[in-house]
């Protein structure tokens, strides 16, 4: 059963089977086999369940308040795919539809209608079943929902609720998943791009352009997102990374200016096909999926790839009873339940985990990833909390395995989409950094915390800081891996911003709106405020970025680091759906922003920044800063303040012979001496992150200043930059 459902999971492109809107896919797209495909004469409704006993499909002209226009069982197939086919003439011109669904723990009896008990044994039996046909559950292959289970108008959970609510018929409010018929857009060519060459961008599509007046009538969406294309590429951003944007649940967040149940973040999910409507300028049916492919078509015409932070390790229907679709289908075939079969399995943090063991969950995830990849032309994705997927331990513990799901992922989307690991889980044995198959890149928690805590604290030594800055070849030079195998961050949307990590000393996360409150939050922040040293700050602010871009490995900053956005000092806003959380774009900081840009410049024209086999000792060469080689004993104290290193340029085809950095993170200036440069060149200064040279700390390219003398003044905690030609 195992093998005939997975080979149905697998799905296949068809020339006759709709795209993401419907119509003809043409050859590179792709739709799975299962969920609703629309012919033209009529539509096949497909749902995989091996233990339900009887499955009804509901069809609906509107999304709530109205009784289904046709109610029909459908037919079981020896394969576990339960099947019906509705003709043209029986359709609504708007189809939302959803299912009812009966299994051994509610037998289907005749009596039966919506709101009665008739058939029900009990709410979950031990072998994990909690079917109950009052609950109407959208598709997990629908293309587009309808609405979010709580609503302004509706925001009570207990329609979806079992126990005492097992009998309220959620048919009238449930969110429809919705038939698409209108044929899709291209998404555009994809840019031909190595991951190595990448500086990704990682930003809310809301908070975007949400406060953005240049964005009009459509901020906050797909529409106003690709408005800020031409922003991006001017900026030397070569990967926009989104929060998620699979549909969650946030239509209450407007509600009142509260922070109370919101979720700004949207780490919950609702549905792996549906991009979230919130974002749509155009919201009508059909609408969300046209205009986020004509998003990343707009991103692609301007040479930025499109990536997206997915979460596959649980969904919104958290770990009670709510039923709103995979629980109330095949509970025990989705999730990793208990040893008692009645409870969940909790890897993530907030709820049940996703058991990526088991065929349907495995399926899902690979059809959703290939939907979004060859359909709607997305890059990459980042996976949060990535090793609750490669969980093979089963009920109620933990043991990582990457021959699993991520190995699965790897092998089916590897050679055409970027895959980016959050590689840890809240439990133990959660934490695999370094430990996902290649081609897997993962977020990089050490390099964040040592260049955070050279900066801030005390305690590095250089050689640990040597480490950090070649790509951590302790952590991913095994198994064929490269230097692009790291994600090198300093700060994501999880924590402070950049310009925060040099302006707080702890979190501050109970404040009131729009600041607050949200709990939460690490205390681990290894941040510092300077005592207040405004010039300190915007150095340690150019430091940060500079150490990013010149380290080996993929360097990521936030939307708003360019601008110096702060979130005042709350490191989880998780819920803050407010004007803290958008990018305030009236509040520009020109010296930060030409910084950047040049700084992401110079990376770009530099292949030795962008190494993608691991340097020889030949090839970089590490210094004390004062001509002379940072050997064992130096590279062991941590006492000692100054790192310098010199790679060889023409070993990576660089236009620069050799580039020479030298970074002094003590608290007093000192005088560095540089090396010789090669034979017939000199050293040009191209920049100095210390506040000497504000606002011109990095050089236009080709007005690099000619260094005339071997000896040059560092200031503390800075760093600086210089090319041999």
């Amino acid at each position: 059963m195992r093998l005939a459902l997975l080979a149905l999971l697998a799905g296949c492109p068809s020339s006759h089977t709709p795209s993401g809107d419907g119509g003809d896919v043409g050859p590179d797209a792709f739709r799975p086999s299962l969920g609703a495909h629309w012919h033209g004469d009529g539509v096949d409704f497909r749902l995989a369940s091996t233990r339900a006993t009887r499955i009804e499909l509901s069809l609906y002209a509107a999304p709530t308040g109205a009784a289904p226009v046709l109610s029909t069982p459908m037919t079981r197939g020896d394969d576990g795919v339960w099947s019906a086919r509705v003709e043209s003439g029986e359709l609504p011109e708007t189809i939302y539809y959803g299912y009812r669904v009966w299994g051994p723990n509610w037998d289907f009896d005749a009596a039966w209608q919506p709101g009665s008990t008739a058939g029900w044994i009990t709410d979950v039996d031990t072998m994990g079943n909690r079917m109950n046909p009052n609950k109407l559950v959208f598709d997990p292959y629908g293309l587009e929902l309808s609405h979010d289970p709580t609503t302004p108008t509706q925001p009570s959970g207990q329609p979806y609720s079992t126990g005492n609510n097992r009998a309220i018929d959620s048919g009238p409010v449930a969110p429809k998943s919705i038939v698409l018929r209108e044929e899709a857009p291209d998404p555009g060519t994809k840019p031909p791009r190595a991951l190595a060459d990448e500086i990704i961008y990682e930003v809310h599509l809301r908070g975007l352009t949400q406060a953005d007046p240049a964005a009009g009538a459509c901020a906050g969406t797909y529409a106003g997102a690709a408005t800020r294309a031409a922003y991006l590429a001017d900026l030397g951003i070569t990967a926009v990374e989104f929060l998620p944007v699979h549909e969650t649940q946030n239509d209450r967040n407007d509600v009142e200016a509260s922070t109370k149940g919101d979720n700004y973040w949207g780490y919950s999910t609702l549905s792996f096909f549906a991009p979230d409507r919130r974002y749509a300028c155009d919201r009508s049916p059909g609408g969300p999926t046209r205009e986020f492919r004509e998003m990343v078509k707009t991103f692609h015409a301007h040479g930025i790839e499109v990536y997206i932070d997915v979460v596959y390790n649980h969904t919104a229907e958290g770990g009670g009873g709510s039923l709103l679709s995979w629980r109330g289908i095949d509970n025990a075939g989705y999730y990793q339940l208990d040893r008692a079969g009645t409870g969940f399995t909790n890897s993530n943090g907030v709820g049940a985990d996703l058991a990526g063991d088991k065929p349907l969950v495995e399926g899902i995830v690979l059809d959703s990833l290939r939907y979004w990849t060859d359909t709607l032309g997305v890059d990459g994705y980042r996976f949060d909390l990535a090793p609750v997927l490669g969980n093979t331990c089963g009920p109620s513990c933990f043991k990582f395995s990457p021959d699993g799901l991520p190995l699965a992922i790897a092998r089916e989307l590897g050679d055409r989409a970027k895959l980016i690991a959050e590689p840890w889980a809240v439990t133990n044995g959660g934490y695999q950094v370094g430990k996902f198959p290649a081609p897997w890149t993962e977020w990089n928690d050490k390099f964040r915390d040592t260049i955070r805590q050279a900066q801030n604290q005390t305690g590095v030594t250089p050689g640990w800081l040597a480490n950090r800055m070649s790509g951590s070849p302790d952590l991913f030079k095994h198994d064929g891996r490269t230097p692009d195998a790291g994600i090198s961050y300093l700060v994501s949307h999880d924590g402070f911003t950049l310009h925060d990590l040099y302006a707080c000393n702890g979190s501050n996360n109970a404040q009131a709106w729009p600041a607050g409150p949200s709990d939460g939050g690490t205390n681990d922040n290894k941040s510092w405020d300077h005592g207040g040293d405004m010039a300190a700050r915007r150095t340690a602010v150019r430091t940060g970025l500079a150490l990013q871009l010149l380290a080996a490995g993929v360097p990521m900053i936030t939307g708003g680091d360019e601008l110096g956005r702060s979130t005042r000092c709350n490191n989880n806003p998780y819920n803050l759906d407010s004007p803290v959380s958008w990018l305030d774009w009236s509040k520009q900081d020109p010296a930060l922003w030409t910084f950047a840009q040049r700084l992401f410049a110079f990376r770009t024209a530099h292949a030795a920044l962008r190494p993608t086999r691991w340097r020889s000792s030949s090839e970089v060469t590490w210094l004390d800063g004062f001509a002379g080689v940072a050997a064992g004993g130096y590279m062991d104290d941590a006492t000692k303040a100054v790192l310098a290193w010199k790679l060889d340029g023409a070993a990576f085809g660089d236009i620069a012979a050799a580039i020479y950095v030298a970074y002094n993170r003590g608290a007093a200036g000192v005088t560095v001496t540089l090396p010789a440069p090669p034979a017939g060149l000199a050293w040009y200064r191209s920049a100095d992150t210390g506040p000497g040279l504000e606002p011109n700390n990095f050089a236009a390219a080709g007005s690099e200043y000619r260094m005339q003398q071997a000896q040059y003044g560092l200031g503390a905690r800075s760093l600086a930059i210089f090319v041999a030609r």
